[in-house]
């Protein structure tokens, strides 16, 4: 039997709501790299290291195009170092942040700037078979046959 006064009802719930610190379900240190987020991280590392190798490699026909492409390519590269450094040496455990959602931002925002950054270097590229005027005797193209090369391998 239940005292004076009590239901068998349970008490109604806190209307201040107690929402637990964000768990990092990704690992640290060099398990990062078994997980797709670090594979991810890893290839991105390489592939910007590859393009900013092969844009800088080529005569630059169209710096404004072409320098976007290597900002994104350095500053993907140098973030993406910085981000793989964070798991690799345990910082995520000490900073308070979702990383599930840090890292789905981060690559997402990753693959929108190469992307754009490939349609850049697509258009510089596709322009290879132009000719530049140098006066009324001299035309040389845009980008010579290796250049054109390299210039693909960059896009790709």
């Amino acid at each position: 039997m239940l005292p004076r006064g009590a239901s068998s009802m349970p008490p109604p719930p806190n209307p201040a709501t107690y929402f637990p610190p964000p768990r990092v379900t990704l690992p640290s240190g060099l398990e990062i790299l078994r997980t797709y987020s670090g594979a991810v991280i890893f290839l991105e590392i390489l592939f910007g290291t590859i393009v900013w190798i092969l844009v800088a490699s080529t005569h630059v026909p169209l710096p404004l195009l072409q320098g976007w492409v290597m900002f994104v390519a350095v500053t993907a590269w140098f973030l993406s170092i910085v981000f793989l450094c964070v798991f690799l040496f345990g910082y995520a455990n000490r900073i308070a942040v979702n990383w599930n959602q840090t890292d789905f931002l981060f690559h997402g925002a990753t693959f929108v700037f190469y992307f754009g950054a490939f349609l850049l270097q697509a258009a510089t590229t596709s322009l290879h078979h132009f000719p530049r005027k140098f006066n009324s005797t001299t035309q040389e193209k845009i980008l010579a046959d290796h250049e054109y090369n390299i210039s693909i391998a960059a896009s790709v």
